[in-house]
């Protein structure tokens, strides 16, 4: 994420006390975010991509945390562990079937918390997942939320080449949507993000 992670990750950690918490961290891969094994008392991070853990694993081991977290590549859905809360972190949009992974995280954790991009974020529009992000959230709302917060942020690109290397893997028509920042610099998206508990 091109973003001031620092300012999403204070956002996340103001918004819902981890501190001295076991946590289920589904997406967790790339470690972004993972500096909420700081204040964690363990966290069990679940990414189906290798290369995304192999990613997460270098940034704990970077913040000193490494013994935190334990690593866990398979899909959310075959997940069995208990834990205090289950953090979705800019991943439910992505899941098929929204409604069964919330479902199924409240049979693992009395708390879930949801941090995602927001309805109507042009970064989310510009990326091709309008859609999901709108699906992700009517899932949530069926389940009920005791407390939301929005948030603004901007995605960030030194050259239209970071963009699109960040884009490609979103398919043609993220790419067909960013071709207006071609042979910019210094490109900036605003990035509307929401965060839930349930």
């Amino acid at each position: 994420m091109a973003t001031d992670v620092a300012a999403v990750l204070a956002n996340l950690l103001a918004f819902y006390e981890f501190d001295d918490r076991t946590m289920i961290s589904v997406g967790a891969g790339g470690g972004q975010l993972a500096g909420y094994g700081l204040v964690a008392r363990k966290v069990i991070a679940v990414d189906p991509d290798s290369a995304a853990l192999a990613a997460l694993a270098e940034r704990t081991r970077a913040l000193g945390i490494e013994d935190r977290f334990v690593l866990l590549e398979k899909d959310f859905m075959a997940v069995t562990e208990r834990a205090d809360v289950v953090l979705f972190e800019f991943s439910l949009h992505e899941i098929p079937d929204r409604g069964g992974a919330l479902a199924h995280a409240a049979t693992l954790v009395p708390d879930i918390v949801i941090i995602d991009h927001a309805p109507g974020s042009p970064w989310a529009h510009a990326v091709d997942e309008t859609e999901k992000v709108a699906a992700s959230w009517a899932a949530v709302s069926a389940r009920g939320t005791r407390r939301t917060e929005d948030f603004d942020a901007v995605q960030r690109f030194a050259s239209y080449r970071e963009l699109f290397d960040k884009v490609k893997s979103q398919g043609a028509e993220a790419i067909r949507r960013i071709e207006r920042w071609r042979g910019r610099a210094d490109i900036t998206i605003p990035m509307a993000y929401r965060t839930a508990l349930l």
